[in-house]
């Protein structure tokens, strides 16, 4: 049974802002998802995709774990390091990246697309080289393959761990129904499968290494002001929540130990919150706006 939850006025707000990924009223990004009546998205509301993206729980946790796994990869590291506003606004920058997959995934086409192309004409301008000597450009495909593969295992690895066990036709159509944008965005050779990921993953073992910007990035996180100040608790956490989630064996190459992930009863805790969070409708975040676009109910994803 499906139900909507009520929460205080302010916290609501604070929840759907957040979950819409926009920074606030008038910036760039601030889109309402109801319209243009009737128009399609990139990916239809009965996908797999649909379902994973409306849990704001999961898709934190897997964002934070796509990071990690980016971050390993010293090209990337250093153009998001060196080309983003992350430590001077780790809120702003994890805002506009949520932002951004909103849009990728419930957007109207006609909003999505030009998004989807304004990002790839930033990514062209930025390159750089390496503390190691190693040149590298944002726009290079091998390395926007590695961002949208490490992206999709975050979101559905946090799902299927934490919220909805899913089954493997299940995930590899949530790889599927990626395809369009990920070539949108210039990842060409992006995963269509669990398998082809898992491929991927052996040809990356032995280019990622550990880095200081990681533990950074972590310590950043964890005292930025991410959630509504009634639900900060949680935030360390969901954190570790996705430390757990990312492969043994590159937990191990990047130094992230046991202390790294969840502690006693957490998994247990973070299971039944993400569990909640998927039955609940925020009547203004993406997901609902974008089913009543199409006039569906709010509560269409949460039957």
């Amino acid at each position: 049974m499906s139900f909507v939850l009520r929460l205080p006025t302010g916290i609501e707000r604070k929840l759907e802002m957040l979950w819409r990924g926009s920074p606030g009223p008038g910036d760039a990004w601030n889109v309402d998802f109801s319209t243009p009546a009737g128009e399609a998205a990139l990916v239809p509301p009965q996908s797999v995709s649909w379902r994973v993206f409306k849990n704001p729980v999961t898709v934190f946790i897997g964002g934070v774990a796509a990071v990690i796994l980016e971050l390993a990869e010293p090209r990337v590291r250093t153009g998001v390091w060196e080309h983003s506003r992350f430590r001077e606004d780790p809120v702003g920058r994890l805002k506009r990246t949520g932002a951004a997959a909103m849009l990728t995934v419930y957007g109207a086409r006609s909003i999505a697309t030009p998004m989807i192309e304004r990002v790839a004409r930033m990514h062209a301008a930025i390159s750089g080289v390496t503390p190691c000597g190693a040149p590298y450009t944002a726009a290079d495909p091998a390395l926007l393959t590695w961002v949208q593969a490490t992206a999709s295992y975050g979101f559905i690895g946090a799902y299927r761990e934490y919220a909805c066990a899913l089954d493997e036709l299940e995930i590899d159509a949530f790889f599927e129904e990626g395809l369009a944008a990920a070539h949108l965005y210039g990842a060409v050779q992006a995963p269509r499968s669990m398998r082809e990921l898992e491929g991927l993953f052996a040809s990356m073992q032995g280019r990622l290494e550990g880095s200081s910007i990681l533990f950074e990035f972590l310590d950043l996180l964890r005292a930025a002001p991410v959630l509504p100040r009634p639900l900060a608790w949680m935030q360390s956490m969901l954190i570790r929540a996705a430390v757990d989630i990312v492969p043994g064996w590159a937990r191990a190459r990047l130094g992230l130990d046991a202390r790294r992930g969840l502690r006693g009863l957490e998994r247990g805790l973070v299971k039944s919150i993400a569990g909640l969070a998927d039955r609940v409708v925020l009547p203004g975040s993406a997901p609902a706006q974008s089913c009543m676009r199409l006039g569906l109910p709010a509560t269409f994803l949460y039957r």
